[in-house]
């Protein structure tokens, strides 16, 4: 069965997150999109059972709201990743190994949420674990 290309609705072009090694994704609307031309195109001597399409659209459901909680738990790790780094500045850091110490200037979060600092000489030093942090002292 051949379905034709369903039209954007209200002026907006079908689009689908796709990075570079994952497959396209599907909205919520383009998914009753398809279900609906999936209805309009079907055979009326074999018509497809009413409750594997309700079947497919909870299924879809559950999925999206899945991800929309994935997204939420990503929004709120990376905020309290940031406050944790926010509470590092001005702290003095030691490497496990002990070779790297100084005082952090500024801390760096990258896309995969690793942490690394920028100590007041310029240096730098992953903040992973075992790493030492205390107050810094202050000569009287």
């Amino acid at each position: 069965m051949s379905v034709n290309a369903i039209p954007p609705t209200s002026g907006q072009t079908p689009s689908t997150s796709q990075t570079p090694g994952t497959t396209p994704t599907v909205n919520y609307d383009q998914f009753l999109q398809l279900l609906i031309a999936e209805l309009q195109n079907q055979d009326p001597t074999q018509p497809t059972d009413p409750t594997q399409y309700m079947s497919q659209l909870a299924s879809f459901s559950q999925v999206e709201q899945q991800v929309q909680t994935n997204t939420t738990l990503s929004a709120m790790l990376t905020s309290s990743t940031l406050s944790q780094a926010d509470s590092l500045i001005g702290k003095n850091v030691a490497s496990s190994d002990g070779k790297t110490s100084g005082t952090v200037a500024s801390v760096t979060i990258a896309t995969d949420g690793t942490a690394t600092a920028t100590l007041t000489d310029g240096t730098t030093m992953s903040l992973a674990n075992g790493i030492t942090i205390s107050n810094p002292t202050t000569s009287q």
